[in-house]
């Protein structure tokens, strides 16, 4: 059984396989993987066709990445999508060489080149040597906060405030879903012999009524689902596009492999508080190799980079679940949806407010138990807690056009928050923890 008492299912308990298949979708239900995808999409202005067979490579990479990652290397709660940092930098590269005759062959060329350095990294051992030197709890802890407070903007304005439709009604469907998720975890709490069903069920209970008011109140759409084929063959992978190397677009994608590793190992603190689970040594380094066997793999699928997703922790640490067999699903799932057509139409017509409402909550959650990972700080080492989180909040602040003011690599930094608050803390702590080292001896041998 699991050490932490709030799961209802540790990392390495087992669950029957029709439960295992029920929760792994109400996480794929939670995660908007979709998203990425479809705004790299019609930021190249693909036609409806072409934008379905690259939301479907999409699902794909995410399913065969998550049983690479969970089921073979890593071996952690955790599944794998589409990032948000590389769109930009997909966009630019693809329109300077040549567009639809070659741009995207040059993106997975670059994309290919990052995940085979991600492998070799990880091999030769020198991840965890750096984890271990830079990231100390107190960093580990601030890193984890900061991811869920990075997250929290897009989860609200992106989601709710400036998705399409009516604004009133996009908060009215958000704070409906939000009550109906705490409903459940609060009844949990009342009803034991219902506490498995409400507390590990909570989500997709939650989405399952703000579809439904979505429904009534005529803002969910049937008529993408039933256009939709029932099955489709994946059709635009690397085979179609072909792969084509340049120097500039390489060096592109080293940054935001750089860029999207912090990020990915503020994630994996994220689920190890959660789980109450440490990562092992060799934990580190595997689960580099299996970042970057996943995104090689994506990229020979002709889909985009993927990474270890955020909100896992936050739906691991509302419904209690954290097994991995869950997440075994959710790779099965995923893989389904890149061959089923009207299954991924279907997700993707569930309205943003309604997945912002859970969202929003989840990042929340993630803040918090970064919060609560951070052990006792001594003196100036509370900047080392609150100035990244500073940061990450004005980051996200930040308007479009001084943004775009900024040299471009700089950019794909400015962009990632997580990164400059992971940058911050670890050289804040050692600049601050150095202090408190001195001063100490000093202190004790005046007393």
């Amino acid at each position: 059984m699991t050490k932490n008492n709030d799961l209802l299912y540790g990392p390495e308990d087992r669950i029957p396989a029709l439960e295992a298949g029920l929760l792994g979708l109400q996480h794929v239900l939670a995660m908007d993987v979709y998203v990425p995808p479809l705004i790299i999409a019609g930021l190249l202005s693909l036609d409806a066709v072409n934008k379905t067979g690259f939301l479907q490579v999409a699902f794909l990479a995410c399913g065969l990445g998550t049983l690479i990652q969970t089921g073979w290397l890593m071996k952690m709660p955790m599944s794998q999508g589409p990032s948000y940092v590389p769109v930009g930098a997909i966009v630019g590269i693809y329109l300077a060489n040549g567009g639809g005759r070659g741009g995207m062959a040059t993106v997975l060329g670059a994309s290919i080149v990052g995940a085979v350095l991600l492998i070799l990294l990880g091999m030769t051992g020198l991840y965890q040597k750096i984890i271990s030197k830079l990231v100390p709890p107190i960093v580990g802890g601030t890193i984890i906060a900061c991811v869920g407070l990075s997250l929290l903007p897009s989860a609200i304005n992106d989601n709710i405030f400036q998705a399409a439709g009516n604004t009133n009604q996009n908060i009215i469907l958000a704070g409906v879903t939000m009550l109906a998720l705490l409903a459940a975890i609060v009844l949990s709490n009342y009803f034991l012999k219902l506490q498995k069903f409400l507390k590990a069920g909570s989500i997709v209970i939650a989405i399952i009524i703000g579809t439904l008011l979505a429904s009534q109140m005529h803002l969910f759409s049937w008529t993408a689902i039933q256009k939709a084929s029932w099955f489709a063959w994946p059709q635009f992978t690397a085979l179609h596009y072909g792969i084509r190397f340049s120097g500039s677009a390489i060096l592109t994608f080293i940054i935001i492999y750089i860029v999207l590793t912090t990020e990915t190992t503020g994630t994996w603190f994220a689920m190890s508080t959660v789980t109450d689970t440490a990562i092992s040594e060799q934990q580190w380094n595997r689960g580099l190799i299996g970042e970057g066997l996943s995104c090689l793999v994506s990229a020979l699928l002709g889909s985009t980079p993927m990474t270890g997703y955020s909100t896992n922790a936050g739906v691991v640490s509302i419904t209690g679940v954290a097994s991995r067999r869950v997440f075994l699903a959710v790779g099965f799932w995923f893989i389904v949806l890149g061959f089923v057509g009207k299954l991924s139409a279907f997700l993707a017509s569930i309205p943003s407010a309604v997945i912002g409402g859970v969202f929003s909550i989840i990042c929340i959650i993630i803040m918090l138990n970064g919060l609560k990972s951070i052990p006792q700080i001594n003196g100036n080492q509370i900047y080392t807690v609150g100035i990244p989180m500073v940061l990450t909040f004005a980051l996200n602040l930040v308007p479009a056009k001084i943004m775009s003011q900024a040299p471009q690599f700089l950019q794909y930094f400015l962009k990632s928050p997580i990164t400059i608050a992971a940058l911050t803390a670890i050289v804040l702590n050692l600049i601050l923890n150095q202090e408190y080292r001195v001063r100490t001896p000093k202190k004790s041998l005046e007393n």
